[in-house]
């Protein structure tokens, strides 16, 4: 039986492990390649909120309750438009109807109504504003809420920022390993950007609005982490 052997190079083989900061060091013809994977940040204040409103009824009937449904929800939706929400920054989420039934044992299950749920996703492009715009929402008849999710709307500047901190960041690491190898960084290799974060917020809570609220609801927009995570390979020699 014949065997057959595979050979690499040296300079060709790097162990990646994308939990670890760096690899080992691999000998290069002409020097030897560092791996370090570094991640830049910055920050910004979302500037945009996006809202999920809509409503909920019951009735004994499918068409009653969606009926009053749309009764309820076109009163929203003259809301949002004299608040000044623009067209384009609403768009419908879903819309939903279900027979609601009783059980009991032994019996086979009873429908006693209808369920109607009809809810819109709400843009706020001024997010010191939205929480009072939910308040005059739920007085024209919104009973569901969920939110807000806050996001910047244009991301791109602070990415950029993130990235060079993120080569910055790997060029002091490579620096430092370099130093205490008894070598020095000759030049930059590659570079891969493994991922990023852009401000984004994470997936909302839901709550249930009250029909009258004690005091006006506040939105605090606070500071988003943009995030930015590269893998730079250094040649060292």
């Amino acid at each position: 039986m014949r065997s057959s052997f595979l050979f690499l190079a040296p300079a060709l083989i790097l162990a990646a492990t994308a939990a670890s900061a760096q690899t080992a060091p691999m000998i290069a013809p002409d020097g030897t390649l560092l791996d370090i994977a570094a991640e830049g940040h910055t920050t910004r204040v979302p500037d945009v909120a996006t809202i999920r409103a809509g409503v909920m009824t019951q009735a004994q009937t499918a068409a009653a309750a969606l009926a009053d449904n749309a009764t309820r929800m076109a009163r929203v939706l003259a809301a949002l438009k004299k608040a000044g929400v623009a067209p384009r920054d609403i768009r419908t989420a879903t819309v939903s109807l279900s027979p609601q039934y009783r059980y009991v044992d032994g019996q086979p299950p009873v429908v006693t109504g209808y369920q109607a749920s009809n809810s819109v996703s709400v843009r706020f492009r001024d997010v010191a504003k939205s929480g009072a715009i939910l308040d005059v929402l739920v007085g024209e008849g919104a009973n569901q809420i969920d939110g807000p999710s806050l996001s910047i709307d244009q991301p791109e500047a602070a990415l950029d920022e993130a990235r060079v901190s993120a080569v910055k960041i790997a060029r002091a690491r490579a620096e430092l390993y370099a130093k205490a190898a008894g070598l020095s960084v000759s030049r930059i290799v590659s570079i891969a950007e493994n991922g990023s974060n852009d401000g984004g917020s994470p997936p909302p809570m839901v709550f249930m609005a009250r029909a009258k609220a004690a005091d006006s609801t506040q939105i605090a927009a606070g500071e988003a982490d943009v995030s930015v995570t590269l893998t730079v390979r250094f040649l060292l020699k």
